[in-house]
């Protein structure tokens, strides 16, 4: 059985059909009608309009040599591409060798801004090819390489990539299987560009050892405003290291880390941090196996921050609704989510709250 990562072959009308198509491409090239009559006005226009034409033209020529070479199809809409800011290629099984013929021809276009490549089983081999024109272009700024089985090697020519790339704002990297390893890299994006907003790490094998690296890179980075590491596994030292990190981060505004496992521990370090970090806008700490014990050190965060929106989901039973009721008295911006098996609730966050509540409040 062949491996996710391997190129398809192609079969032999697709192949011809590719081939067919960079001949027409390269005879076009010799073939450019000359314009008529001899009037040195409509010589000198004809010039000036017909010189992006004649690039467009090179370019696709290029591309289309480029899938020659690599005996690969080529991907049609990026022939159709023209101006237009946004590239989608996503779901289009381009493989490492689809990957190599498109890199070639991404150096050379000045207009594509957003590239979308998710779900194209690239691999570490794909991301290498990719990542000279990742490096080199001046125009990409948003780019999606989800879902394309990168690893530890695609994420470290990547991350390399982007770090020689300041025009570079918004990256995303969800499900990629990257672990411990690839979080070496990660941390080293995260102190380096100063550029980049935006940065999705969902749906990957970031552990307990990857928190502790990621942690401290947080708190040294100085452009992230929104990150998305939810559906990992931070948990235990790695989810408190990470939770310092965000106590000393002064740019973050949203951040999702929902489905991790931070446990009461985890929920009680981003409580902390929260009395210190007074920029966070929006958290999502829901699915962390969170209690009420926890929930009482976020609520103590949540009292410096009072703009706060958070998400977090709590296990509860009948007489969670009267806290609620209590709690969004003081505590506005808190956005309690309920468990699906509803266990028995632990008054200590009542008991910390009720001095503050007004005396109208129902207990």
């Amino acid at each position: 059985m062949r491996s996710q990562c391997e190129k398809s072959r192609e079969n032999e009308e697709q192949e011809k059909e590719a081939a067919a198509a960079a001949t027409a491409a390269t005879g076009s090239l010799a073939g450019v009608p000359e314009a008529e009559g001899s009037d040195t006005d409509t010589d000198s226009d004809l010039e000036k309009e017909g010189t992006h034409g004649l690039g467009e033209l090179v370019k696709d020529n290029l591309y289309l040599r480029s899938c020659r070479a690599h005996n690969v199809v080529p991907a049609s809409c990026f022939l159709r591409q023209g101006k237009a800011p946004r590239l989608n290629l996503r779901h289009r099984g381009l493989g490492p060798q689809g990957a190599r013929a498109l890199a070639s021809a991404l150096t050379s276009n000045p207009y594509i801004k957003w590239l979308d490549l998710r779900d194209n089983e690239l691999c570490g081999a794909g991301a290498e090819a990719l990542a000279h024109a990742l490096s080199k272009s001046s125009s990409i700024c948003d780019v999606d390489l989800s879902e394309n089985q990168l690893g530890a090697v695609g994420a470290q020519v990547i991350c390399a990539a982007l770090m020689a790339n300041p025009a570079m704002q918004k990256v995303q990297l969800a499900g990629n299987n990257l672990e411990e390893q690839a979080a070496q890299y990660l941390a080293e994006l995260l102190r380096a560009h100063t550029g980049l907003k935006s940065l999705d790490l969902s749906y990957n094998q970031l552990n307990d050892q990857a928190g502790e690296k990621l942690g401290p890179a947080l708190a040294e980075n100085t452009g992230l405003t929104e990150l998305n590491i939810s559906w990992n596994h931070l948990q235990g030292p790695g989810a408190v290291s990470f939770a310092r990190g965000l106590g000393a981060n002064i740019f973050l505004r949203v951040l999702d880390i929902s489905c991790n496992g931070f446990g009461d521990p985890g929920a009680s370090a981003v409580g902390e941090a929260l009395r210190t970090n007074n920029v966070l806008e929006e958290l999502n700490m829901s699915n962390n196996c969170i209690s009420m014990v926890g929930a009482r050190s976020l609520g103590l965060g949540l009292r410096v921050n009072q703009t706060l929106r958070i998400l977090v989901d709590i296990q509860v039973n009948r007489d969670f609704d009267d806290l609620v009721t209590s709690v969004k008295v003081i505590l506005p911006g808190l956005c309690i989510k309920t468990g699906v098996h509803r266990v028995e609730y632990k008054k200590e966050l009542l008991a910390v709250l009720r001095p503050s509540l007004p005396v109208s409040t129902p207990k």
